[in-house]
């Protein structure tokens, strides 16, 4: 029984990938990557962004907060001056600009204000291409940037790509089944250099523990070494 479950599974991989996407075959101009916390687009997709900016594609990353909670014995104000330094050193490595949003780790939250804040800042920065938090996730914080994010993208008409990627998945994002990959064996070790340069939060590890099995995972699916993987969000058609 257990090999006809092992057979099935793999089956519903394969029919899966064989209808999923290529993300760059969309030939953006201008990607937006929200996350919630410094890391979390580094984390999700840097893959991805490293290959939109070496494709010509002017690629920003958002952080909703600046990880105020993130620093076990510092204050939030300590943490957040610590977790700045550490953005604007990623953007002094790669040349991909950051935003910050006034939000506060651990304490985000959904209101009609940060509805539009999210909107403004959307319509304000024109990008054909957003990619944020899946937002079934455990953190709430993941979850309000994808919500968040959702809201804009309905009030602005729809008028750019929306994709959900994944972090640290099966503790964190859940339910996750890929529309479209993108191949980042040629950018993965520059991924890797960005995530850990948020060295205030012991990130080592993680790279064993969770992207060498998602990103390994997502690029056999793909055919690839290493893979990035996302949903594409769908406006259903109505007759």
């Amino acid at each position: 029984m257990k090999k006809i479950a092992l057979f099935i599974a793999l089956c519903l991989v394969a029919a899966n990938v064989a209808v999923a996407q290529d993300l760059l075959a969309g030939n953006y101009k201008k990607a937006l990557i929200i996350g919630a916390h410094p890391d979390d687009p580094e984390s999700m997709a840097y893959g991805t962004a490293l290959r939109l900016r070496d494709m010509g594609c002017e690629v920003v990353t958002v952080y909703l907060t600046r990880g105020e909670a993130g620093i076990p014995g510092k204050t939030h104000e300590e943490a957040a001056a610590i977790r700045t330094r550490e953005c604007e050193k990623v953007t002094e490595m790669t040349g991909i600009r950051h935003i910050f949003l006034n939000q506060i780790d651990g304490s985000s939250e959904i209101t009609n204000e940060r509805y539009l804040e999210m909107k403004q800042l959307i319509e304000a920065e024109k990008p054909d291409l957003v990619i944020t938090h899946w937002p079934i996730d455990s953190h709430r914080d993941h979850r309000h940037a994808g919500l968040l994010t959702y809201d804009a993208w309905r009030r602005t008409g729809r008028h750019f790509d929306l994709f959900y990627a994944e972090v640290m998945t099966g503790l964190q994002t859940t339910n996750f089944n890929p529309t479209h990959y993108v191949d980042i064996t040629s950018t993965r070790q520059a991924k890797l250099d960005a995530y850990l340069v948020h060295d205030s939060q012991g990130l080592t590890g993680n790279v064993a523990k969770f992207h060498d099995t998602m990103e390994g995972m997502r690029g056999l699916e793909w055919q690839c070494k290493w893979a990035e993987a996302f949903i594409k969000a769908i406006w259903p058609k109505v007759d």
